[in-house]
């Protein structure tokens, strides 16, 4: 997104978010000291500023971040065991154990 230009103003985000996700933008971007430059602000001016401290940024909201599986945890690959005994498709054993039970004839 941020290659295709979107960059974080008060009309496409700042405005429409609260106060705190307005820090947190700031934070995430610039740092404590410049989201305490802004803290004490009115939304309205609050957004302007932060629009300004975000210009050059390369920040973009949660929802517009891509993945980056290189920052996820690696899943751990382990070896699977066999099959339970009930989940198992080995026919023969299938064939043997209906041989094994008794048939019922129907009553009349």
């Amino acid at each position: 997104m941020v290659q295709a230009g979107w960059r974080p103003t008060v009309d496409n985000y700042l405005g429409r978010v609260t106060k705190p996700r307005i820090l947190e933008a700031v934070r995430e971007a610039k740092g404590e000291a410049s989201a305490g430059l802004i803290d004490h602000l009115k939304k309205a001016d609050m957004a302007k500023e932060a629009e300004r401290l975000l210009e050059n940024s390369v920040w973009l909201p949660e929802p517009l971040r891509l993945f980056d599986p290189a920052s996820a945890p690696a899943e751990q690959e382990r070896e699977v065991g066999p099959l339970p005994e009930f989940l198992s498709d080995d026919e023969d054993r299938d064939v043997a154990a209906d041989e094994d039970r008794p048939q019922l004839d129907a009553a009349e």
